[in-house]
């Protein structure tokens, strides 16, 4: 940490995606102070004054409301943390002239498309954690921080709750598993995307990116491929989003449109290869824990 502050600063350190952030950035020799809900809390403004240097290079957002059934009945809490609070860190991040990586989500989009959504599509949610998404998103563009606003899908790590670790357990647990096929979108890495953001950083990105794993799946073609890639017999049948229920609607189509992002960085690694070293790290890491 220098006199003036750390060159990174990570907010929401714990997480899947902090986490990731954080051993990157420690990996690369970088100077980086964690912070969790514990040290500061993002939609108090004085509470972020108090924990946030001014003075770094860049403040990491990857705090965020994530439960999408939960929203739909808790709509003010999701825009409180994923909308109001981004305006406050940006405005945090403008007068200490820090850039802003904010993480946001193929939800702001309605599904409908048939082809990849560019980084400048308006805004269509169709649940409430699209839209308070949506409302943090706007609240970046307002403050004239600079920024780096990174739409991302389907995110998983080696730890954490996330879907590939749910399906790793059930896969192995089961003989048969049914899961939704009508419902398309790009797995995403954590570990890839707070390497690619870092080389957005990096090459000078600044405004609105998509970042994502290469290629696209439906869930159930993820799980498939899950199951295969673990050497797990389970049965993976496709069922429809009729047959799967859920308090907030999802988008039957929400791939993102790479092309800026690969313009600057190069091309996504296919999501098959991250699928795989995600694996080999869980391997790894249940090894030593033995």
């Amino acid at each position: 940490m220098t006199e003036q502050g750390p060159e990174f600063v990570v907010i929401g350190a714990a997480g899947m995606l902090g986490r990731a952030w954080c051993a990157l950035l420690r990996e690369r020799g970088h100077d980086v102070l964690p912070l969790d809900r514990e040290e500061v809390d993002i939609t108090d403004p004085a509470s972020l004054g108090a924990a946030v240097p001014r003075m770094c290079r860049a403040i990491v957002n990857c705090a965020a409301y994530t439960d999408v059934d939960g929203a739909e009945s808790d709509e003010a809490g999701a825009t409180k943390l994923n909308g109001e609070a981004v305006g406050y860190l940006a405005q945090h991040a403008r007068d200490g002239g820090a850039t802003l990586i904010h993480y946001s989500t193929d939800y702001v989009f309605n599904g409908q498309a048939i082809e990849p959504y560019p980084t400048d599509t308006p805004h269509d949610p169709v649940n409430a954690y699209g839209r308070s998404k949506a409302v943090g998103e706007r609240a970046l563009w307002a403050s004239g921080a600079n920024h780096l606003l990174i739409r991302t899908s389907w995110l998983y790590a080696p730890w954490g709750h996330n879907f590939v670790r749910t399906m790793l357990r059930l896969t192995a647990e089961r003989d048969e598993l049914s899961v939704v096929d009508d419902q398309r979108g790009r797995p995403t890495s954590a570990e890839h995307l707070a390497a690619t953001s870092l080389a957005l950083l990096d090459a000078g990105g600044r405004g609105t990116f998509h970042v994502t794993d290469g290629g696209q799946c439906t869930w159930h073609g993820f799980t498939a491929e899950i199951a295969k890639q673990a050497g797990h017999t389970c049965d993976v049948k496709p069922c429809t989003t009729e047959q799967f229920v859920r308090p907030a609607k999802r988008p039957a189509y929400s791939v993102l449109d790479l092309r800026r992002t690969e313009s600057l960085v190069g091309p996504m690694p296919d999501w098959r290869e991250q699928l795989g070293r995600v694996l080999k790290t869980l391997r790894e890491m249940e090894s030593v824990s033995r």
